[in-house]
């Protein structure tokens, strides 16, 4: 296994995983080496010491179990249930009114969510979210991506558990933060302003302190057992401000590497950790609280406002990324552009036979 050789050779003090198909990775590559021994004492070791507690590692992509856990450490939660059966969506629907949002364990990326208004849609996002990978693209994944996570599921046609989470109305917000050993050592929360797409990845961000988002992550962070750099998202309602959690991201989420003062600099607080040494923030990256990401807001509309008027994160100290990023523009809006093509096509309903 390539993980294994690559830790084997390096010996790293710790991984940080940056999605959610390599937090998989590492935790298959934990089981592994538990089921050998003895000699997988030492890659069971830094796996803990990079993502904390084991115990945690089946919770952090079993979104109603972990959301019944944040309940019961008294964090404000919207209603959750894993839907078994078409049959249970009409009862969903009942409890927790319309729209819902479907969220399949063990996706990432807007893939896996579908918000739906009707019964129709729900029948249709669930029978879409439910289903087996697409043999094409598991193949694809593994001959071009060389990534064989889909190839099994898809010949043995695994079949996704869907969950079903009241919508709240409101502003979508995040938090990341860096821990250890179940303690967190600096975060930065966010409310997010502009996004790819409805379920895609934020473009624009606006930096917030919010103490309820704060909260919530101390206590999930204590409960899991975490270590590492993980990300915490949330929905503000609209009328209360109240921030809902609605999922965790078990990885480095995009805004972790933004050094913005003590207590929220993510990468001198994770560095002090693992070297055993006091923290040194950073000199903070900007002033300006209006966070634009790079490349996405650029590649969703090059004359943006938000470019002007925000921090525009441009790493221009890496300028073959930089080229390589203008490069690419062309092929990752053909990229998205398929991407919502497919989500709308899965949501058209099959006629009855």
């Amino acid at each position: 296994m390539s993980f294994r050789r690559a830790v084997v050779a390096t010996r790293p003090d710790i991984i940080i995983p940056c999605d959610d198909v390599a937090t998989l990775h590492l935790h298959d590559l934990y089981y592994r080496a538990l089921r050998s021994g003895k000699a997988g004492e030492t890659v069971c070791a830094l796996m803990e010491r990079s993502l904390g507690s084991p115990a945690s590692f089946p919770l952090v992509y079993a979104r109603t179990a972990f959301i019944e856990m944040a309940r019961e450490e008294g964090i404000r939660v919207p209603l959750t249930e894993v839907v078994k059966h078409p049959s249970d969506l009409k009862n969903c629907i009942s409890r927790m009114g319309l729209p819902v949002v479907l969220k399949a364990d063990g996706t990432s990326g807007g893939d896996g969510v579908r918000i739906v208004h009707n019964l129709i849609e729900a029948e249709n996002g669930l029978r879409a979210l439910a289903a087996p990978p697409l043999l094409a693209r598991a193949l694809k994944r593994a001959l071009i991506d060389r990534d064989m996570t889909l190839v099994w599921p898809s010949l043995l046609r695994h079949r996704y558990i869907v969950n079903a989470q009241a919508w709240v109305a409101g502003r979508e917000a995040t938090s990341a933060v860096a821990c250890w050993n179940g303690e967190v050592l600096a975060s930065v929360q966010f409310e997010v302003l502009n996004k790819q797409d409805a379920g895609g990845p934020s473009t624009v961000l606006r930096r917030i302190d919010n103490a309820e988002m704060s909260a919530a992550a101390l206590k999930m962070v204590k409960r899991l057992a975490l270590s590492g750099l993980h990300g915490f998202d949330f929905m503000l309602e609209a009328d209360t401000d109240s921030a809902y959690l609605i999922e965790i991201n078990p990885r480095a989420t995009q805004v972790g590497h933004l050094t913005l003062g003590p207590g929220h600099d993510i990468p001198a607080a994770i560095t002090a950790a693992v070297s055993g040494t006091d923290i040194r923030a950073a000199t903070k990256v900007t002033q300006n609280d209006m966070i634009v990401l790079f490349p996405q807001e650029w590649i969703r509309n090059p004359e943006s406002p938000y470019i002007r008027s925000g921090y525009h994160d441009v790493p221009w100290g890496e300028p073959e990324f930089v080229r390589d990023c203008i490069k690419r523009r062309s092929q990752t809006n053909s990229w998205y552009a398929r991407q919502k093509w497919i989500q709308a096509m899965s949501s058209v309903r099959r006629p009855r036979s």
